[in-house]
């Protein structure tokens, strides 16, 4: 039998999880990754959440920390 709390936070987990997507109605593909890795989705789980692959969500990250450095460099 498993315990409780481990059990608890697993649903938690999945709530959080269920949320997120829902913030992402209708959004732009990339915005849906941003939102849903910010939350903590791993790139696998992103993909298989918004019918994508694996491949197209790291790529997508790794576009948007690069945006993000640049404009923390320009910003400075």
């Amino acid at each position: 039998m498993s315990d409780p709390a481990e059990a608890l936070e697993k649903e938690i987990t999945k709530l959080t999880r269920l949320v997120a997507v829902i913030g992402t109605y209708e959004k732009p593909q990339r915005e849906q990754i941003r939102i849903l890795a910010s939350a903590g989705l791993a790139p696998k789980e992103i993909a298989s959440l918004i019918g994508t692959t694996g491949g197209t969500v790291r790529t997508a990250l790794a576009e948007i920390r690069k945006k993000g450095k640049a404009r923390k460099k320009k910003a400075r």
